[in-house]
C-alpha cells in the first residue's frame, strides 16, 4: 500500500516474525518521563489488576467471541477500585480533577491475554446520557513508551499516557480498525479514492522513519471526519509494542504485510508512482518540521534511546545493514542501537530532501500541520 506503489516485494517467508521481550524502563527513560510529566504515582497498578477472582468471555455486539474476558473482583475491593480506575481516568482526561467527573461510573473490567502487553481495558459511562468511554493500563515496556512517544512528536496525532513504576495507562485510540475498513470500507463511495490512497502513503512513511514495525491491519484504525467535499481520513497506530525491535526492514513498512494487500493494491490501482513519490517527500518534510520544533525535547528521548538495549545486537545490525543499502549512506553501518537507527532515519530523509533543495537552510522549520 503505502509508500510508493510500484514495490510488491513480500515479507520473506522463511523466517517468521520473532515475539518480542518485554524490556524494563531504564533509569534515563525514567528521567525523560518525569521532565515532561509523564510519570506521576497512580491511584492503581497493573499488578493490582491482576488479582481477580472470576471472568466470562467477552462477545461483541453480534454475539461473536473476542480475545477478551471481562473478570471480576472480590466484592470488598471492588468499591474501592472502581473509584480509583475514575481518579485514574480523571488523570488522563482532566490532569485529576475529580469535581467535573462526579457522574461518571466504571461500567466494565476486560481483560486481554494476547499479546505482548496482556491489556486491561476499563469501560466508563457517563451516568447522564449512557455514553462511552475507554482507557488502558498495561504492564510497562520501554520500547511501548519510546512508540508512544515517538508518535507524539513526530506524527499528527496528541498521545495521552502516564507511567508510574511498571504501570503504564493510556487512553482510547478511536477509529475504524484496519481489518474492518478493509471489509467494510475500501469500496465505499463515500471515500474519496485519492484521499484514501494518499494517507496510506503518509501512514507508511510514518511507520517507516520512525521504525514502528507490526502495522498489520488490526494494529491501526481509520479515522473518517465528514467535510464539506467528502470525507477526510487519517490513518493511526493504535499498537506500539514492535517499536524498532525486527531486524527485517520491510517489517516497518505496512505495505508488506499480507493482510494489508488489499490496501497495498488500492494504492497501485489509485495512484501513480510520480504521486506517490510526491506524498511520501511531503510527509518526510512534515516530520522534519516537527522534529525541528521540538529539537530538544526529541534529542533527549533519543539519547534515552540510545542507551536502551530494545532488540538482540544481531537484529541491529541486519536492519542497519538493509537501511545503509535503501538510503545509500554508509553512516547506518556506525550505528549499534535502534535509538541510533531512528536517528539516522531522521537525518537520512533531511540529506535526502536538502540535496533536492539547493540554496535552501540547513533545517527545515515551518509550520508543522500545513
Amino acid at each position: 500500500m503505502l509508500g510508493v506503489p510500484m514495490e510488491k516485494t513480500p515479507l520473506p517467508a522463511a523466517r517468521p516474525q520473532q515475539k518480542k521481550p518485554s524490556f524494563p524502563i531504564s533509569t534515563g527513560l525514567h528521567a525523560y518521563l518525569r521532565r515532561y510529566r509523564r510519570e506521576r504515582e497512580l491511584p492503581v497498578t497493573y499488578d493490582r489488576l491482576r488479582r481477580f477472582v472470576d471472568s466470562i468471555p467477552l462477545n461483541d455486539a453480534k454475539g461473536k467471541a473476542t480475545l477478551w474476558e471481562s473478570v471480576f473482583y472480590d466484592r470488598f475491593e471492588m468499591e474501592s477500585l472502581h473509584e480509583d480506575l475514575k481518579r485514574m481516568y480523571a488523570l488522563i482526561r482532566v490532569a485529576g480533577d475529580l469535581s467535573v467527573m462526579k457522574h461518571l461510573y466504571v461500567d466494565r473490567i476486560d481483560f486481554c491475554a494476547y499479546g505482548n502487553s496482556m491489556p486491561f481495558r476499563i469501560r466508563v459511562v457517563n451516568s447522564f446520557n449512557d455514553n462511552p468511554d475507554y482507557f488502558y493500563i498495561k504492564r510497562g515496556d520501554a520500547s511501548r513508551i519510546y512508540g508512544l512517544e515517538l508518535e507524539h512528536l513526530l506524527s499528527p496525532n496528541r498521545l495521552n499516557y502516564l507511567n508510574y513504576g511498571d504501570t503504564l495507562v493510556e487512553e482510547h485510540i478511536a477509529g475504524i480498525p484496519g481489518n474492518d475498513f478493509i471489509d467494510r470500507w475500501l469500496g465505499s463511495p463515500e471515500i474519496s479514492p485519492i484521499r484514501l490512497a494518499k494517507e496510506l502513503v503518509k501512514f507508511n512513511e510514518r511507520s517507516f522513519v520512525r521504525l514502528l514495525g507490526d502495522m498489520r491491519s488490526y494494529n491501526f484504525v481509520v479515522v473518517l471526519t465528514p467535510d464539506f467535499e467528502g470525507a477526510q481520513l487519517r490513518i493511526r497506530a493504535m499498537d506500539f509494542d514492535q517499536q524498532s525491535y525486527e531486524g527485517r526492514m520491510n517489517l516497518y513498512r505496512p505495505q508488506f504485510f499480507k493482510g494489508n494487500q488489499p490496501l497495498a493494491l488500492f494504492c497501485v490501482k489509485h495512484l501513480r508512482l510520480e504521486t506517490a513519490q510526491q506524498y511520501q517527500r511531503e510527509e518526510q518534510v512534515i516530520i522534519l518540521q516537527r522534529a525541528a520544533i521540538i529539537e530538544d525535547r526529541l534529542e533527549r528521548l533519543l539519547t534515552a534511546m540510545t542507551a536502551d538495549p530494545l532488540a538482540p545486537l544481531e537484529n541491529v545490525h541486519q536492519l542497519r545493514g538493509e537501511l545503509a543499502e535503501h538510503y545509500g549512506h554508509e553512516e547506518y553501518l556506525k550505528c549499534e542501537s535502534m535509538g541510533e537507527l531512528v536517528r539516522q532515519n531522521l537525518e537520512s530523509i533531511r540529506l535526502n530532501v536538502e540535496a533536492l533543495l539547493p540554496g535552501r537552510p540547513q533545517r527545515l522549520d515551518g509550520d508543522a500541520e500545513k
